[in-house]
């Protein structure tokens, strides 16, 4: 007969405690949503939403160091779908690359053995989105291909390299913080490595600063603060030239990183301040600093969409700053000069910091990067904390000596105005929940309009470890058949603190945290499914006594009570205490004391040995017991007793009902009934004799004597099942016993000291567990061998401290890295699929999806236009798939927070808000990109068409005829904004370094700027301001001649273009394009910049000096210098020409690109705001309408959304007939159910009339 064995299902799983210093840096908040995090050599996959851990992946052999997340700036589709991807690197030079779902590595990679310094997917190109940039101690750079391991290139620099960072505006440029300063390398490609050394910076220590060790002045006064006194000094931080030993002490800037909000700017991290420095002066133009007073800073984040930083301090508070408006208000009519003085951070909100000790820091904080409102921190301890922050409506109580402008939400929700009753989500990103932040030169938006907000910080999600080991862990009493509705599968783990932690192993989460004992906890025995016995001792004092406590501990209720009452103060310690199979006694076994026997049920003492009681060095209980036949006769009796009250005549009715009472009665009483059944126990001496005792009720009987077996050295444990008796000793032998054959059999392992031994639950099962020193083993006892084995050094890297089975297949393995592991027998690595185990909160993560199904979710999350309503119920649409798909997908929609569902079901978001949603929604950062540009300047074009102003192309109808709520695209979009807001944002930053300059090179640079911006006045007064002493000041005063007497007649005119032409000529690139922008041939200018390469500068130039018609013809060059192969960045292009409206080429790209989805619902965007247009060349519009559609329709059918499929095949006019035909055979026509609005004809409006109107772009 096959044993049958009931197996709970459980997942093998990792439980985590505190970390190691190593893991310090090693946490990443990916586009995908969720947080991976380095802890000893696992690594933890953690969702902040519902703050679990849902996948932890094993296979490092070292401590992790660095985990990266791999970006999701690509178009995604059925080939290269949604995935989760992981680098990490751990402190013995290895990378691994993970395929997170699966728990499965794609490929490793080992260049050195030292600690992997830093990990960065580069994510700037559209070839290849496998590059990893590797920095392996101590000065090489590694570039690897992350999905086959290969290397492509490998370089080395003449220092220490700490870290790197991108610049997230080119790609080709990145910077290296190394041990003496910084190298900027400004020919980053991913073709080969830098040819040059880069450019080395030196950084003079800032603690020379006067705000450190002076005292600072009375805060009365307005004399400079220590802050503003630093800052005088900090303008000569940045050095070419290596500075005196003297100045440098170690370089202790601890960070630097690009600034993602605005161009060419750079963030130094020092312990008491953060410098931002703009890289084209290489000067300081901004400081952060703390007060004397204040906690020092530990990291900082930059924040993308707003200007904004995101700080960590030393006591774990996190900070959140944002950039004053350069004019404030009511001061934009005073003096421009007293504006600008430099970028002020002002301190916004703040969170709580935690409890600092020695064993407790603050080590790492990350940021969502798709909404950047919430962050977290890692915490040494294990926890990590979930900080998200919250916008208030309302204003502050005004506080005049702070002087804090307001900060003003935005109007727009999602890209667009909000309609009149639109629901929105107040909190989603950053960027909704803050204003941009005004510049010089603008005026302030009515504040009617505008509601201010206040930001605090709220603690969403809190995920703690295990405490420090050592660890007790013992598994509850098995599955059975008969506790099988009611069964929940818990661990308790005893601590060193002497609380208990009791995991549910089926989620792995905490159940219940029990503070019991005041000492370290030795051991832990269940009692029933709800109730465990724990002891714990104290450390002994010189006499060798302890404190012993022996607790019973009730879960449901949680209550505690002192076993043994009030014994236990002063005595030898307790050694270990075993409950007997019925739970009905237990033994107390000391070290040199005669053993207790105890009655669990009453709580009594039934015996305690004699003095002469031999030493017990182990003891088991025994499976038999004598409770069944027990049981036969109660029944028997009381079935007896039954007959003799009933008297004859009625005996024959009333005996069957009496009878199913009693047994109601019997089965309820089970427990509180006393029958005391008899059971036995074993246990040796320590010279190696076996006892054997009888215990039943209150009478003990001493039974047989084994003498022992010569080939044993001292027991130490026993274990005992059916017929099987297993005796381990100190010197690694295992004698099986098997008592219906009288056979013994001893093996030795060579292992050492066998620590335990634990027979595995479930009938008929013979496996048994064996602890060592070294690690585990697991051994069949029917065939005598073993099945499998793990040691320290060998397969694994750390030691095991307690072992127990928790169902009949799976171990658990408590060890002194901090964790508890779930294994399967093979006690193999612990990574898991993420889709077979069961999560306590649904996760939202499309990622976790198959290909299709995630691609399925998107469609029905985009676009429902098969009825009129919006639903979040899949089983409502024709989809026809495995229902176990459909229900997967169900179970993501339901995931969405409520507030998300009424938002995607409200009829008043428009398709350009859904898009820039879903996109946010799914993390992906092509989508929001494009979106968000895409339906900026639709609506800014389609605006400009309703008020039928005559408008240029590229550029929104001039201020006055602007409606109130438009917005401009925030600056971090860089040259693709508004040409307007970009002039004033470049003047801006001339003014601020203008104030800032420190040198001659500083106002020469400045001049130059103000030449290229066409403002003359100001570059003479800067050039005038050349000293006689220096070399070109005869240069200068001439050049300041020349910018002053420039008129427009035709011969000076003629002669400088041909002085400019013959220096770009010779190599003067520079010098030559100002002389260009003198005469105001900015065109010809951005052409020689970019025949010469300049590609960034001459869109610089076109955006700042051209009118729109010739900005926009250089624009578009650029766009097709992108698309060229040798660049491959269409994506960008495609930006670019939604900032000039050319719409038309953008629909054609996405459908070359088969881009399908993103390209029909982009043309019906372009359709619904009206600014494609039909008439002369309404066939190629019409083509391509017709293709694109057709083609989004086939993609749907593919994915199975047959009703969607037809909707759009119809709107694809002929391309879409042969597809229609195949979707409907057979069932007669096309469907019912198209609203009236969605008639199969192209949303095309009619055309303008007669007036010779260019295709697709806004023409005069």
């Amino acid at each position: 007969m096959i044993p049958y064995t009931v197996n709970i299902k459980l997942a093998a799983r990792t439980l985590t405690g505190t970390l190691n210093l190593q893991n310090k840096t090693a946490v990443d908040w990916g586009w995908q949503g969720l947080i991976a995090q380095g802890c000893h050599s696992s690594i933890l996959i953690i969702d902040p939403k519902t703050t679990q851990t849902i996948q932890v992946l094993e296979r490092h052999k070292a401590n992790v160091v660095k985990v990266k997340w791999s970006r999701e700036n690509y178009h995604h589709n059925l080939s290269s779908p949604y995935s989760l991807r992981l680098a990490s690197g751990d402190a013995s030079g290895k990378i691994i690359v993970w395929d997170v779902v699966s728990g499965t590595a794609h490929c490793e990679i080992q260049e050195h053995s030292k600690p992997i310094q830093d990990l960065e997917w580069l994510w700037n190109q559209d070839a290849s989105r496998d590059l990893l940039l590797a920095v392996h101690p101590p000065n090489y750079i590694v570039l690897w291909n992350g999905d086959t391991g290969t290397k492509l290139w490998k370089k080395s620099y003449a220092e220490n390299i700490l870290s790197f960072s991108f610049d997230p505006f080119d790609p080709s440029n990145m910077a290296l913080l190394t041990s003496e300063g910084i190298v900027f390398i400004n020919d980053f490609t991913p073709a080969k490595p830098p040819g040059s050394t880069g450019k080395k910076v030196y950084i003079a220590s800032p603690h020379a600063s006067p705000a450190h060790n002076k005292p600072a002045p009375a805060p009365t006064a307005p004399a400079p603060t220590g802050a503003k006194k630093a800052l005088n000094k900090v303008k000569v931080l940045i050095t070419n030239e290596k500075p005196t030993a003297e100045a440098v002490t170690l370089n202790d800037c601890l960070q630097l990183s690009y600034l993602p909000s605005k161009r060419n700017h750079m963030l130094l991290l020092y312990p008491r301040e953060i410098l931002i420095l703009d890289l084209e002066l290489s000067q300081t133009v901004g400081v952060v600093a703390i007060e004397r007073s204040g906690v020092p800073f530990t990291q900082v984040i930059p924040c993308a969409q707003r200007d904004a930083l995101y700080c960590l301090h030393e006591n774990g508070c996190i900070t959140l700053r944002v950039c004053r408006s350069t004019t404030a208000p009511d001061e934009a009519a005073a003096d421009p000069e007293q504006s600008v003085q430099e970028l002020v951070y002002d301190l916004r909100s703040q969170c709580d910091a935690i409890r600092v000790t020695k064993t407790v820091r603050p080590y790492r904080m990350v940021i969502c990067p798709v909404s950047e409102n919430s962050a977290a921190l890692t915490v040494s301890d294990g926890r990590v904390m979930l900080w998200e922050l919250k916008a208030h409506t309302g204003r502050a109580p005004t506080n005049p000596g702070l002087g804090l402008s307001p900060l003003y939400s935005p109007v727009s929700f999602c890209g667009a105005p909000l309609a009149h009753n639109q629901k929105k989500i107040q909190d989603l990103s950053l960027n909704t929940m803050i204003g941009q932040t005004l510049i010089a030169g603008e005026a302030p938006p009515p504040s009617s309009s505008q509601q201010e907000v206040q930001l605090k910080f709220l603690l969403t999600g809190l995920l703690s470890g295990l405490p420090l080991p050592p660890f007790a862990i013992r598994m509850c009493p098995p599955l059975t058949t008969k506790n099988i509705n009611h069964y929940q599968p818990l661990l308790a783990v005893g601590t060193s603190n002497g609380s208990v932690l009791v995991y549910n192993l089926t989620s792995g989460l905490l159940h219940k945290e029990l503070s019991v004992h005041s000492c370290e906890v030795r051991g832990i025995e269940w009692v029933s499914l709800t109730s465990f016995l724990s002891f714990a001792t104290s450390t002994p004092n010189n006499m060798g006594m302890v404190r012993n406590e022996l607790q019973h501990v009730d879960l449901p209720t949680g209550e505690c009570f002192a076993f043994r009452g009030e014994r236990g103060t002063d005595e030898p310690a307790i050694e270990m205490i075993k409950v007997s199979h019925l739970k009905q006694y237990l033994v107390v076994v000391f070290r040199d004391k005669p053993l207790e026997l105890w009655d669990i049920r009453t709580g009594t003492l039934l015996r305690e040995m004699a003095k002469n009681f031999p030493t017990v060095t182990a003891l088991e209980w025994s499976p038999s017991h004598n409770l069944k036949s027990l049981k036969k006769k109660q029944m028997a009796a009381r079935e007896a007793m039954a007959r003799q009250t009933v008297s004859d005549a009625e005996q024959s009715s009333v005996e069957s009902s009496v009878i199913s009472m009693l047994q109601d009665a019997e089965s309820k009483s089970e427990t509180s009934q006393a029958i005391s059944a008899r059971e036995h126990f074993v246990f040796t001496d320590t010279d190696g004799q076996v006892y054997h005792i009888t215990v039943e009720g209150n009478t003990v009987k001493d039974g047989a004597r084994i003498p022992p077996d010569g080939s044993m050295g001292s027991i130490g444990c026993i274990a005992w099942k059916g017929d099987t008796l297993v005796l381990g000793d100190v010197d690694g032998n295992l004698n099986f016993w098997d008592l219906k054959a009288r056979l013994s059999r001893g093996i030795p392992t060579h292992r050492g000291w066998v620590k335990k031994v634990r027979f595995a639950p479930g009938k008929g099962n013979q496996k048994l567990l064996v602890m060592y020193t070294d690690g585990a083993e697991v051994w069949d006892t029917k065939d005598v061998q073993m099945v499998s084995s793990m040691r320290i050094g060998r397969n694994v890297n750390y030691r095991v401290v307690d072992i127990d089975w928790c169902t009949s297949d799976k171990v658990v393995l408590a060890s002194d890295d901090g964790c508890i592991r779930v294994l399967e027998m093979a006690m193999k690595s612990a990574s898991y699929r993420m889709d077979e185990q069961d999560l306590t909160d649904p996760v939202w993560c499309p990622y976790l999806l198959l290909p299709r199904a995630s691609f399925t979710l998107k469609a029905f999350l985009l676009l429902q236009p098969w009825s009129g309503t919006f639903t979040m119920d899949i089983s409502q649409v024709d989809y026809n798939e495995k229902d176990e798909i459909k229900g997967l997908i169900q179970e993501q929609l339901n995931s969405l927070s409520n507030d998300m569902k009424s938002v995607l079901q409200d009829p008043e978001l428009s398709l350009l808000q859904r898009c820039l949603l879903v996109s946010r929604l799914f993390g992906d950062e092509s989508d929001l990109q494009f979106w968000t540009v895409a339906s900026h300047y639709l609506q800014s074009f389609a605006q400009a068409r309703q008020l039928s102003v005559p408008t240029a192309q590229g550029q929104p109808p001039s201020d006055g005829s602007q409606p109130a709520c438009h917005n401009y695209l925030d600056i971090c979009h860089d040259t693709l904004c508004e040409s307007s807001y970009f002039q004033k944002f470049q003047l801006d930053r001339v003014h601020l370094q203008e104030v800032k300059r420190s040198s001659y090179e500083h106002t020469k640079k400045c001049a130059d700027q103000l030449l290229l911006l066409g403002q003359t006045d100001r570059a003479v007064q800067l050039l005038l301001e050349t000293s006689a002493d220096n070399s070109s000041y005869y240069c200068d005063s001439l050049k300041a001649c020349l910018v002053t007497t420039i008129t427009s007649s035709g011969p000076s005119q003629s002669t400088i273009k041909l002085v400019a032409t013959n220096m770009i000529a010779n190599g003067k690139l520079a010098e030559g394009v100002q002389l260009l922008c003198l005469i105001d041939k900015a065109a010809d200018a951005c052409r020689y910049l970019q025949t010469y390469g300049e590609w960034n500068r001459a869109s610089w130039l076109a955006k700042v000096r051209l009118n729109p018609a010739e900005s926009s013809d250089v624009l578009k060059r650029w766009a097709e210098h992108l698309c060229s192969p040798q660049v491959n960045q269409k994506s960008k292009a495609m930006l670019v020409l939604l900032s000039l409206g050319c719409f038309h080429k953008v629909g054609e790209m996405l459908h070359s690109m088969r881009y399908f989805d993103r390209a029909a619902l982009f043309i019906e965007a372009c359709l619904k705001c009206g600014v494609m247009e039909a008439n002369d060349s309404t066939n190629i519009l019409l083509s391509l309408i017709g293709a694109a559609f057709a083609d989004y329709a086939r993609l749907l059918r593919s994915l199975g959304l047959r009703e969607g499929a037809a909707l759009w095949a119809s709107r694809a006019g002929s391309a879409g007939e042969e597809l229609m035909e195949e979707l409907f055979q057979g069932e007669g026509g096309p469907p019912e159910g198209l609203p009236a609005d969605q008639e199969p004809t192209l949303g095309i409006e009619g055309s303008g009339g007669d007036e010779d109107r260019k295709f697709g772009s806004v023409e005069e």
